[in-house]
């Protein structure tokens, strides 16, 4: 049985965004069903999947006023060198880390989903954001100034500031 099973609970309200989390819980199960003789074409495919997840994960946080370098899209890139490490160590015969791996990620998506994609998720629904098309039904939302944290409340150096002020 795969250790992460989806769930309405990883359901973060944005069609597109849910229908890619669900594909990568699939793929990451691929991964701890498959065999020795399948496990290294099982992590290729979550490999490619996770790059495609987080290159539009990232086109939406351009498209809505998130920084290019926000601590979101560097977690994405992080997270994609660890994957493709994997890879290297798989395609040179040594399994063991990427059935470690699959194990880590199983832990690690739910919090990045709960987090980081959770902010994101409630910032397009904020601004009417259409995945699909591109466009934004409440431009008039989006933020007066680029978002360089996360997202989130507790991300941005300007949040923390002005709760230092606020709390003072």
């Amino acid at each position: 049985m795969p250790t992460l099973l989806w769930s309405d609970e990883l359901a973060l309200g944005v069609a597109a965004m849910d229908a890619t989390h669900q594909e990568f819980v699939t793929l990451l199960a691929d991964v701890e069903a498959a065999d020795d003789a399948g496990v290294l074409a099982a992590w290729q495919a979550l490999v490619e999947h996770t790059q495609q997840h987080f290159d539009a994960e990232d086109r939406y946080m351009l498209a809505t006023r998130f920084a290019a370098g926000n601590c979101h899209t560097t977690h994405h890139r992080m997270v994609l060198d660890v994957l493709r490490q994997g890879l290297a160590m798989g395609q040179a015969g040594d399994l063991a880390p990427i059935r470690q791996m699959a194990q880590e990620l199983a832990v690690w998506f739910p919090q990045h989903a709960d987090s980081m994609d959770a902010a994101l998720a409630m910032h397009l629904q904020r601004v009417g954001f259409d995945p699909a098309t591109g466009t934004m039904a409440h431009a008039d939302a989006l933020p007066a100034e680029v978002i360089h944290g996360c997202g989130g409340v507790t991300c941005t150096p300007q949040d923390a500031t002005d709760r230092e002020a606020t709390a003072a």
